[in-house]
């Protein structure tokens, strides 16, 4: 059975089209070509901090992100980001009794965030930098399953990444789902693993509930 679902951040809860909107301002760089080199250094592979290096050879982003909340531009997002479907899914699944947790790879002050946005709506609200480990290493997923109540095998880690969210989490025991949304999910979707990796491939977030429900149903 599915008794916990730990859902991702960028992507799958938050819309960050404004954030990345605001990181190309930053750069003094037009957002349509932020959002085209993007798309592209994604996919190609690449780890999408490469994107900066492509404008700002160098770039280091700790030291960016420091910089910008220095400048009184720091990183937020508020309750206007979040997808539309978050709320009622974690509702409905909060009714079902399901156990709910959020973990992605953010910063401290992301993490603040987080728990300023869902607490008490969730059981748990872990962040990379509070760990000490980010996706998609196993290390990662090895912490959400010492902080999970349930086996590994009865946590369903929801992601919009094949590479850092289905992978490592189908690696570490756990059920996933992909979300078909922001630009990983995009492009990754019609890959061989989105389509045969996930316990669930879902369009919208409230499509989970059921899906959980049915799962659990069927005795698998």
């Amino acid at each position: 059975m599915i008794r916990a679902v730990v859902f991702d951040v960028g992507e799958c809860l938050v819309d960050e089209t404004r954030e990345y909107g605001t990181w190309a301002d930053w750069l003094g760089v037009p957002r349509h070509t932020f959002a085209a080199m993007f798309g592209a250094v994604i996919a190609q592979g690449r780890d999408y901090r490469e994107v900066f290096e492509e404008f700002r050879p160098g770039f280091d982003l700790t030291e960016q992100r420091e910089a910008r909340a220095a400048a009184g531009q720091p990183e937020w997002f508020g309750e206007a980001d979040l997808y539309p479907d978050v709320r009622p899914a974690l509702a409905k699944l909060r009714a079902d009794g399901v156990w709910l947790g959020i973990a992605g790879n953010q910063t401290v002050r992301s993490g603040g965030l987080l728990r300023e946005l869902f607490t008490p709506d969730v059981d748990l609200i872990g962040t990379s930098d509070d760990w000490g480990a980010s996706k998609p290493d196993i290390a990662f997923f090895e912490r959400v399953a010492e902080v999970v109540p349930f086996a590994n095998d009865e946590i369903l880690y929801v992601g919009d990444r094949v590479d850092n969210d289905l992978r490592p989490g189908a690696a570490a025991g756990m059920h996933t789902a992909l979300v078909h949304r922001g630009p990983w999910a995009t492009i990754q979707w019609n890959s061989e693993e989105a389509r045969t990796l996930p316990t669930f491939r879902v369009e919208s977030l409230e499509e989970l509930p059921g899906l959980v429900s049915a799962f659990n149903a069927s005795g698998r």
